[in-house]
């Protein structure tokens, strides 16, 4: 059951937060942190850098909802730089899921966690139509969200399934590889070769672990070749109404409003011989692992008082090799993936305006997970769901959102009932 007192201690600091983070806010926000370097602007370079702030009140292991926890989601510093039109440079480094459980004495051990997550350079060789870049980079397959921007994100933070290879195959969601973007008329592509990583979740499974596991069961891991083969994947999206912008690899969760879109997307990841299993004759199988996603996002302002809609879905199907979870033993990974379907729904309205001090977005979203670790369950899936609201005090620069979310699998991790969790955000980027 949900304590009172805690109810009146997360009411207390929602009110709170509201007023001391629109002090900090950023209403003149327009291009950001960036230094011109000629008297057009065609040379430059932009900052930018985000903190986003959780509280997360969760059921405890009597199932009342008395677990209070603190965490830093994601602490981030960008810059990219153009002298000419012709190439770009790209950094970004910081760290994510800071907590007092991997907090470091003296900020220098493991728990620090300050890492590189994109370096990459781009060149053009057909202006808006063709350009190629290399790097630990974030242009990614299979869907939308797997592109996902995290400044703008609609919800309190993306489905953990759309990063689905973080751990197997990347470096938290980046590749180290060479791809190519561009636009033909309304079409939108990004393409990319990566190697994989070699280090992955399951670099420490040995042929005896693997043999220990129940017959038909993929870890991911080439017993051959560490690292496995190269990687293939790529994104395609139609823009049927505004064009986005794709400068950058990060889509937006959410426009509030300032365009009106309508894109149908489908994307793919191809890792050749990136998994292996024991087959029922008792040898080592490779497999490799594909999946492909469809999806459509359509965001628009409605009437003149400031409303607006965002809507996205997907199904991705996931072929990994059999049975294959998120860990090297078997179970049920409420966020994570493996082999089997996945669809998604994400539904958000920004409220008319009614006050100077913000902009109120309810939204909600659901997740069902069809996947082959399930099967040995009494239910074949698990869901997620949530519903939440954003509290814009300067669009997505300067925000709070507060969410609800309850998660349900038949499974090992959790119970049928499913668990809850009340989580509060608070978010300013510049």
């Amino acid at each position: 059951m949900l304590n009172s007192n805690r109810i009146s201690w997360l009411l207390a600091f929602i009110f709170l937060a509201q007023f001391s983070v629109w002090g900090q806010g950023s209403p003149d926000y327009t291009g950001g942190m960036k230094v011109k370097l000629n008297e057009d602007g065609s040379k430059y370079f932009r900052l930018i850098t985000w903190h986003q702030m959780w509280a997360t009140l969760s059921e405890d292991g009597g199932g009342n909802m008395n677990d209070l926890n603190f965490r830093l989601r994601r602490s981030r510093m960008l810059m990219y730089a153009q002298i000419n039109k012709r190439f770009l440079i790209l950094t970004h480094f910081g760290l994510n899921n800071l907590r007092n459980t991997n907090m470091d004495p003296v900020g220098t051990g493991a728990g620090a966690q300050l890492f590189m997550h994109d370096a990459w350079a781009e060149y053009s060789l057909v202006p808006k139509k063709l350009s190629i870049g290399g790097g630990l980079h974030y242009w990614n397959g299979i869907s939308r969200l797997t592109n996902q921007s995290t400044l703008n994100i609609m919800t309190l933070d993306a489905p953990g399934h759309n990063w689905g290879t973080i751990g197997t195959s990347d470096q938290f969601a980046r590749h180290l590889g060479f791809y190519i973007k561009g636009k033909l008329g309304k079409l939108d592509y990004r393409l990319a070769i990566n190697e994989a990583l070699a280090n992955n979740f399951h670099a420490g499974v040995t042929e005896e672990q693997l043999r220990s596991l129940p017959a038909e069961t993929a870890v991911y891991k080439n017993f051959e070749e560490l690292g496995g083969g190269k990687i293939y994947a790529g994104y395609l999206k139609y823009e049927f109404l505004d064009a986005e912008g794709n400068l950058l690899p990060f889509l937006v969760g959410s426009y509030l409003g300032s365009k009106k879109v309508f894109n149908i997307g489908a994307g793919f990841f191809y890792h050749e011989e990136g998994t292996s299993h024991i087959n029922n004759a008792g040898n080592i199988e490779k497999n490799s692992p594909f999946s492909f996603a469809v999806d459509a996002f359509y965001d628009t302002p409605i009437g003149e008082n400031g409303q607006a809609f965002t809507g996205y879905a997907s199904y991705t199907s996931h072929d990994w090799g059999p049975n294959l979870s998120g860990a090297p033993t078997r179970g049920s990974l409420v966020g994570g993936v493996g082999s089997g379907d996945i669809t998604y729904v994400q539904l958000g309205y920004v409220l008319p305006n009614f006050s100077d001090k913000g902009r109120l977005q309810p939204y909600l979203h659901f997740t069902n997970r069809s996947l082959d670790v399930h099967e040995e369950f009494e239910a074949s899936n698990s869901t997620q769901f949530g519903i939440g609201a954003n509290w814009y005090l300067s669009g997505h620069n300067a925000k709070i959102t507060l969410e609800y979310q309850n998660n349900r699998a038949q499974g090992e991790t959790v119970t049928p009932d499913g668990s809850n969790l009340l989580r509060l955000q608070m978010m300013i980027y510049l």
